[in-house]
């Protein structure tokens, strides 16, 4: 149960951008039917790893209205936790190398739009604004702006979007961060398109799938050390 307040939270939090006009538009009315239904939204989004069928989407919704209403059940949470775990790796895992597949085309695609770099590592890098004040080192601290996208277009995270500038020391973010923000010079933006294995990897984290490509457009405000 603890585990599960964990999930229901996090999402909630990482889904905490998402509208609910056409919920509203579709027949919820009042604000706690729009918030039970966002919830459902919430819970759904740590589910699309499992890619649950129609039939195992139904055993999932009995499971939870059964634990809901107190209904005896005779299971072994020990035995079933455990055969959850396994099943969710499984399914994280083949989930992740679909995901794989996908971003494999779409840096490809990144890649060969005019002006990209390619590093050794596989990172596409493509200047919008050429910067003329300091470079960072990887072990820098960086004070900077950045909007991150999936390869379908969706936001995961945006400091632009929040207004609030991100500062960090380098040696604290994904490696992909690492390799390419001491190639910005203050005042530059760049669009740095990550592998997997750069960021994420197989795992993913909150919205973000496992073996996802990531774009991020980051613009370097400062070298603060």
């Amino acid at each position: 149960m603890k585990h599960c307040s964990v999930i229901i939270l996090c999402s909630l939090i990482l889904l905490s951008g998402i509208s609910v006009t056409s919920a509203a538009e579709d027949g919820l009315e009042t604000d706690d039917q729009k918030v039970f239904y966002y919830l459902g939204m919430a819970l759904s989004d740590n589910l699309k790893s499992l890619s649950p069928t129609a039939d195992e989407l139904a055993l999932i919704e009995r499971g939870l209205r059964d634990a809901l209403l107190g209904e005896p059940v005779a299971l072994d949470a020990a035995i079933y936790g455990q055969k959850l775990n396994e099943l969710w790796q499984q399914r994280m895992l083949a989930s992740a190398e679909r995901e794989a597949s996908a971003s494999g085309e779409y840096i490809a695609r990144m890649a060969a739009e005019e002006g990209a770099m390619t590093t050794n590592s596989g990172i596409v890098i493509v200047e919008i604004v050429t910067g003329s004040g300091a470079s960072p080192t990887p072990d820098s601290t960086v004070k900077a702006h950045y909007h991150g996208t999936l390869r379908d277009g969706r936001v995961f995270d945006s400091s632009v979007a929040r207004g609030q500038p991100f500062t960090s020391p380098l040696n604290s973010v994904i490696p992909c961060w690492r390799e390419a923000i001491p190639l910005i010079k203050e005042g530059g933006k760049s669009k740095i398109t990550c592998p997997a294995e750069l960021a994420y990897g197989n795992r993913g984290s909150g919205i973000i799938p496992g073996g996802a490509a990531l774009t991020f457009e980051v613009e370097l405000i400062e070298v603060v050390n």
